[in-house]
């Protein structure tokens, strides 16, 4: 099973993407303006059955490949250690901007619900950041690897759920508080950037 260690830094990673405002955080933010709290709570649970998607395929897709070869499997965590390297490369070169809230038509609280479902299950950045992320911190010779995939996905989806349904309980105050710390969206691609590369490498200099 999971170790602590191990554990310990998935959720030192998924606190640092959190703090970070990205798609998830603008997409529930967005609606809870426009639909009230109820149609935030709703895209915000509609993200996290999206991941929860996400996490299956994943979890499946690799064990089978684990299955067929344990070489094969750590040929795909190379892979994904480079394309989060990618990721923060490119996060660090992106211009900083000031996250603003996308303009949408507004839904009622159950279509919301549908389209955050499908606006997370059919973005290919969402699939290939968890077939990236998530074998990071998978370890075979510690068991089942399907099992280790689940549990992790689940974190992150219980995690991020949690957080973005935090985010449409208190946007208007939370909005105050972004507009005082002006620093967070000069600095926010670094941030994220750092962790990206910091995980990537990680995985790429460590023995096999």
């Amino acid at each position: 099973m999971i170790d602590m260690a191990t554990l310990g830094a998935f959720l030192a990673v998924l606190i640092g993407i959190f703090l970070i405002p990205g798609p998830a955080v603008l997409l529930t933010a967005t609606r809870t303006v426009q639909g009230g709290r109820k149609a935030g709570i709703m895209a915000a649970f509609g993200i996290g059955l999206g991941d929860m998607i996400h996490t299956i395929f994943a979890a499946v897709g690799l064990s089978a490949i684990l299955m067929t070869s344990a070489w094969a499997f750590q040929a795909v965590k190379f892979a994904g250690a480079a394309y989060l390297i990618y990721l923060g490369i490119r996060a660090w070169m992106e211009k900083s901007v000031d996250p603003q809230l996308p303009k949408v038509q507004a839904l009622s609280p159950l279509q919301s619900l549908s389209q955050a479902v499908l606006t997370e299950l059919l973005n290919p950045k969402t699939a290939l950041f968890f077939l990236a992320f998530l074998p990071q911190f998978v370890h075979p010779e510690r068991g089942a690897s399907v099992f280790q995939f689940l549990i992790l996905g689940l974190i992150f989806v219980l995690l991020g759920t949690v957080y973005t349904i935090c985010i449409a309980m208190s946007i208007r105050p939370l909005s105050r508080v972004v507009k005082r710390v002006s620093w967070l969206g000069r600095w926010s691609g670094k941030i994220i950037g750092t962790i990206y590369i910091g995980l990537g490498l990680k995985v790429a200099m460590q023995s096999r």
